[in-house]
């Protein structure tokens, strides 16, 4: 049983690294086609620099999947370990991914209002017009196709593997 948790750790690991190494290799290719958006718009091309928003792998954007696939991967080596804390640190940790990865998915659902809400937000009246749809879609033009359907394997691991991870966990 203990194997099999650890499995899935390691599968929740890798998932969380996946789209860090997506931004990394094409959020370039995305800034820059939001930068062409908001040339086209007639806003300053360097309005999202000024407001941190970013879609490379810097920052935030690594930082905190890079830490979750390595508190994935010491919860997999407890597991394997075989030692006797591997099982309330299972609950908490995959507990944890579970409910992070719900704010994840809503903070994807929700990131025109968030966005638009952030540039009114500033008081600048150049970044308040901004069709932050329209934005955002040339920015996702950015990544490969495949990059969307990667995320939805990413986020059925993760949620899938948290489920049975914490089902495991219950009858081990």
């Amino acid at each position: 049983m203990n194997t099999l948790v650890a499995a899935i750790e390691i599968a929740i690991a890798a998932a969380f690294v996946s789209m860090p190494i997506v931004r990394h290799r094409y959020g370039k290719a995305a800034m820059a086609t939001a930068q062409a958006e908001l040339s086209r718009q007639g806003v300053r091309t360097t309005a999202l620099h000024e407001h941190g928003m970013r879609f490379d792998a810097s920052g935030h954007e690594s930082a905190a999947p890079l830490s979750v696939a390595a508190i994935m991967l010491t919860a997999a080596g407890l597991n394997l370990a075989g030692l006797d804390i591997a099982r309330p640190v299972n609950w908490m940790v995959l507990t944890l991914v579970f409910l992070g990865n719900c704010v994840i998915v809503y903070s994807n659902h929700t990131a025109v209002r968030s966005v638009t809400a952030a540039f009114a937000r500033t008081g600048d009246p150049e970044l308040a017009r901004i069709d932050v749809p329209a934005l955002l879609d040339r920015a996702e033009a950015g990544f490969p196709a495949w990059t969307w359907t990667l995320q939805k394997v990413r986020n059925t691991v993760v949620f899938a593997g948290a489920v049975i991870g914490l089902a495991l966990s219950v009858l081990g």
